[in-house]
């Protein structure tokens, strides 16, 4: 499993993650299109923006690992924002590619794209320990 380094590890100030620490031994979580309800709450919804100003920032328009990203988190987004990058698409699988969609993420998240958008506020999680690398 990559590692995506430089990744923000969680939505600042809060427990919401982006990323995992380690491949889980029976397999990765599968990533589904989770319905996103009107009535999520605000910190929810940050977390979603926060999630993909992170994708946006890291990886931009080309295709990009799952690795260690968070299948939960993930999931908020796929199948609209963030959509399989290759056919077939395993979504148990941590080598599996991913990309933005772009023209629905502007429209989901006009702040991420916004020219004069503030940059990301990093969370590395630095003491992680990377017994497994």
């Amino acid at each position: 499993m990559i590692k995506h380094r430089g990744f923000p590890g969680r939505l600042p100030s809060t427990d919401y993650q982006f990323v995992i620490r380690r491949a889980n031994k029976a397999g990765a979580t599968k990533i589904i299109k989770r319905e996103r309800y009107r009535d999520r709450a605000n910190v929810d919804r940050a977390a979603d923006e926060g999630f993909m100003k992170a994708l946006w920032t890291q990886f931009g328009e080309e295709p990009f690992e799952r690795g260690n990203l968070d299948a939960g988190r993930i999931s908020w987004l796929f199948g609209r924002e963030v959509v399989a990058a290759q056919d077939p698409f395993d979504p148990e699988d941590y080598e599996a590619l991913l990309k933005i969609n772009v023209k629905v993420a502007e429209i989901s998240f006009p702040k991420v794209f916004a020219p004069d958008a503030p940059p990301l506020e990093v969370d590395d999680w630095a003491d992680w320990d990377d017994e497994d690398e």
